[in-house]
């Protein structure tokens, strides 16, 4: 500590200087590999805003205020989300936000009545301008865990969680696509799969059968990127060869989650 002070002594004078001094304490074993990288993520925080992690309108999953149970537990169970956006009739606007844990008092018991609009909590809004590092200490707070974004004119524009914020600073936090973490491929069905975006290339290949270019990436992550020209956000998708990739997580460091649909005469 007394040689990281040192370093610190003369102070730097930007943001440049400040993560050169960081990766020169790391050089020096001052700070191992995930410190370094938290810092560098809290940093990045501090200048992102919203609309950069934000998930898209088009991809929110939500429940109809007027959707009956059973149509609402089906989305709870394919998405195995826990918070859902609650849209209105004609479907222009969130009114509120339900938790999946306030359909347990429902289950079983088929004489009482269910209303989305009794259980569902109020829905915080927020602009798609506003800094990551002032919406997680709103989420603190506050207490809440999630987030409408809307734009200039008011209107719905995506969601946020205090997951996507978190993990600009810590990195990938396990949630309901992880699975077992000495396998990097999950077989859904028999043309859909979920794939670590960080498996070697070479063992993609041997396992569904391909010839994938190894030659300037060493890993689907990479290829995906290149295939894209930029780095991915979440829902985005490009095809290469006889595979669709659609991410399914990253951040603005890296891609770490894939959905691969393979063509189905060709699947192993």
């Amino acid at each position: 500590m007394k040689r990281l002070a040192r370093a610190f002594h003369e102070g730097p004078e930007n943001r440049e200087q400040l993560i050169s001094l960081l990766k020169d304490a790391k050089a020096q074993d001052l700070l191992d590999t995930e410190a370094l990288s938290m810092m560098e993520g809290v940093l990045q925080v501090s200048e992102m805003r919203v609309r950069d992690i934000m998930i898209p309108r088009a991809q929110m999953v939500v429940v109809d205020r007027e959707d009956p149970l059973e149509e609402i537990l089906k989305v709870v169970v394919d998405s195995a989300h826990s918070r859902f956006p609650v849209i209105d009739d004609d479907k222009s606007e969130v009114i509120g936000i339900l938790l999946a844990k306030d359909l347990l008092a429902y289950c079983g018991d088929s004489t009482k009545r269910f209303y989305v609009r009794d259980i569902m909590r109020a829905a915080v809004f927020v602009p798609e301008s506003k800094r990551l590092n002032v919406l997680l200490n709103e989420f603190r707070a506050n207490r809440n865990h999630m987030a409408m974004v809307v734009d200039e004119y008011g209107d719905a524009a995506g969601l946020v969680t205090i997951e996507d914020v978190l993990e600009q600073i810590v990195g990938e936090i396990e949630d309901e696509y992880d699975f077992d973490d000495t396998s990097a491929i999950l077989k859904k069905s028999a043309t859909e799969y979920t794939v670590k975006a960080h498996i070697e290339i070479d063992d993609f290949n041997e396992y569904f059968g391909a010839k994938l270019s190894d030659d300037e990436f060493d890993t689907i992550a990479g290829l995906v990127t290149n295939a894209m020209g930029h780095m991915p956000k979440r829902g985005e998708w490009t095809v290469i060869d006889r595979f669709r990739f659609k991410v399914i997580r990253a951040d603005s460091r890296r891609v770490r989650l894939l959905e691969v649909k393979v063509h189905p005469k060709e699947v192993p």
